[in-house]
């Protein structure tokens, strides 16, 4: 299953029969769940692919200059949300969706605002919501109403890893968790209880 030839950065996710995986370098794979067979590969006009979520047949695409959002047949492009900020002179980061409110959540690198946009309106200025005491947003999930969003930051004046809680309605920040030493790396659900936060090496 050795296809992808830069895998730095590796995403996979899975749906009905086929699996899709993507790659640092643009490289992007539907694999066969049952055979393990590769279905179809495609190399999408990028350099810098850093992760991939699938909604409604599909795929949207997070690159560092924008994010591509292609079709799960043909991997043809559907739609292209840029970066056009001026007060931000950095990279997309990391994203997450939010499809019954027809939204997109992004962050920058080195940006300690998160941005919504409303993915039928993309030409409108995206929503900016700040997050006190935070030096960089590193990844985000989706629970229910909300968006957990890790960090890192700072509390009682030292370096720390951060958890904010915000709410998709109000876009305000409902609670901030405090309980690593190091940038919180990734979020994920568990039994759809509980969710698990990892950190750096501290």
């Amino acid at each position: 299953m050795n296809t992808h030839h830069y895998c730095y950065w590796f995403y996979l996710i899975c749906a009905n029969s086929e699996a899709y995986s993507s790659s640092l370098d643009g490289t992007v794979i539907a694999w066969n769940i049952s055979t393990l067979k590769v279905n179809r590969v495609s190399q999408l006009p990028c350099q810098h692919l850093t992760s991939i979520k699938l909604h409604n047949d599909q795929l949207w695409c997070c690159t560092g200059s924008c994010i591509l959002v292609v079709s799960t047949q043909e991997f043809q492009l559907q739609m292209k949300i840029e970066h056009h900020l001026k007060d931000v002179c950095s990279y997309f980061l990391c994203f997450q969706l939010f499809p019954e409110k027809d939204e997109v959540w992004a962050s920058y690198t080195g940006s300690s605002d998160l941005y919504v946009w409303n993915t039928k309106e993309l030409s409108s200025m995206p929503q900016k919501i700040h997050l006190q005491d935070c030096s960089e947003i590193t990844c985000m999930i989706r629970v229910k109403n909300q968006m957990w969003v890790g960090s890192s930051g700072r509390s009682q004046g030292k370096s720390k890893g951060k958890i904010y809680v915000i709410s998709a309605e109000k876009k305000a920040v409902e609670k901030e968790l405090v309980g690593h030493a190091d940038t919180v790396k990734a979020l994920c659900s568990a039994e759809d209880r509980y969710i698990l936060s990892g950190s750096g090496k501290e």
